[in-house]
């Protein structure tokens, strides 16, 4: 389920944190998947990645005040 960043935006500060939280331990796990050969579709993968810079950038955003 990809976030797109104008959800992510009207998140507070606290949710924004637990869902990176989430998407980082979610990505660990597909890595590891990797690593053991058990992942089926590689796009998880993918999609994993660029939810967490999404976060971070809206993140990095509330933080300057833009």
């Amino acid at each position: 389920m990809a976030s797109q960043a104008t959800e992510l935006r009207a998140l507070d500060p606290a949710e924004l944190a637990r869902r990176l939280g989430d998407k980082r331990q979610e990505l660990f796990n597909l890595r590891f998947q990797l690593a053991t050969r058990k992942i089926k579709d590689y796009t998880q993968l993918r999609l994993a990645r660029r939810d967490v810079a999404r976060i971070l950038t809206v993140m990095g955003e509330s933080r300057r005040g833009a």
